[in-house]
């Protein structure tokens, strides 16, 4: 075979195998390539600077700004409706099941007046009974809802969001929530939540932590 019909036959085979890799890499690149705009849009919007491989949403800082209020929304509602009459633990348990993630996986819940072997509550049993009483199993419960809360606001360590982490479908809040009760009298709790952008869209806590603040002694 001489020279020409060797270099002829190796063209063609470069050519056929071009047009067959081809399409397939267009392909891969056009499925993803609307996803991956969108999420990068939202990246560069917030400044983010590490987002979870593979994220096909991002949290936004309206998102977690709201359901820190929804939440002391709800804790006032609790009490409300204790007052009232009304099914406040049915209230309850809506709650557990709408903002925290106890349907769907983990949560790691450490509550402001918790202690000993229950200072931590991962499930919702026992987060109930934080926030309700009545449950047995948690004889020091009294329902920290029930107290009752007459207003409960948020805010986040910072200047504007700088007390919001986003990563992703994940973000991570840390500042101070206030609550006041029938007298006036006001408490400040620190705060931490983590919450995570659940396949539906809604924002659910999977990380709770609260504690009074420290206050050295006056010697």
């Amino acid at each position: 075979m001489n020279t020409n019909i060797k270099t002829l036959i190796l063209l063609g085979a470069v050519i056929l195998l071009t047009s067959c890799a081809t399409p397939k890499k267009q392909e891969t690149l056009t499925g993803g390539s609307k996803t991956s705009q969108t999420v990068q849009q939202v990246i560069d919007e917030l400044g983010l600077v590490y987002v979870e491989e593979g994220a096909n949403s991002i949290i936004t800082y309206d998102e977690v700004n709201a359901a820190q209020q929804a939440w002391c929304d709800a804790l006032v509602k609790i009490g409300k409706l204790k007052e009232e009459g009304g099914d406040y633990k049915a209230y309850a348990e809506q709650v557990l099941s709408e903002a925290y993630n106890y349907d769907y996986g983990k949560v790691f819940f450490k509550p402001t007046l918790a202690f000993g072997d229950q200072t931590f509550r991962n499930d919702k049993k026992g987060a109930l009974a934080y926030f309700v009483g009545g449950d047995p199993d948690y004889p020091n419960d009294k329902g920290f809802a029930l107290t009752p809360w007459v207003k409960a606001r948020y805010d986040n360590t910072g200047d504007h969001n700088e007390g919001i982490q986003i990563y992703g479908s994940v973000a991570i809040t840390m500042g101070n929530v206030w609550v006041t009760d029938k007298t006036g009298k006001e408490v400040m709790v620190d705060k931490t939540w983590v919450f995570k952008k659940g396949k539906d869209g809604k924002l659910r806590i999977i990380v709770h932590k609260s504690a009074l603040p420290y206050s050295p002694s006056i010697k």
